[in-house]
């Protein structure tokens, strides 16, 4: 059974950062394509950023120069490096994996939408405070 999981979520104040960690135990985090998500309350689920199976990362334009993609191989995790922290950036932080080997997004807009993701996570809770 696949399985995601996160960590690294937190309480900040604006303007500091955080780094979120996601891993498949079993399998390499660089060899799938995976994507970070975030929930707030009372509002939709929006794609934040993805790494394709070929390494190529997508960004939504809102985390665009504030969040990063890497990754350890070693420790076989990949972070989500999040820098200048903003209010708006509460939520739930989730991470979610495809289901297919080295598969590559088309775009950024394919990259972030849920849909195209099989395996979660339950998610770690980011709150900033301005």
């Amino acid at each position: 059974q696949v399985q995601v999981m996160e960590s690294g979520g937190g309480s900040v104040q604006s303007g500091e950062s955080l780094r979120l960690s996601c891993t498949t135990p079993g399998d390499s985090v660089t060899s799938y394509w995976i994507g970070w998500f975030r929930q707030a309350p009372g509002k939709e689920r929006e794609g934040v950023a993805a790494r394709g199976g070929d390494g190529s990362t997508y960004y939504a334009d809102s985390v665009k120069g504030r969040f990063t993609l890497s990754h350890d191989n070693a420790k076989n995790f990949l972070y989500l490096e999040m820098g200048n922290l903003k209010s708006e950036d509460t939520a739930m932080y989730y991470c979610a994996r495809d289901s297919v080997p080295g598969r590559i997004p088309t775009d950024t807009f394919q990259a972030l939408d849920a849909r195209e993701y099989d395996y979660w996570g339950q998610g770690t809770q980011v709150t900033v405070s301005s």
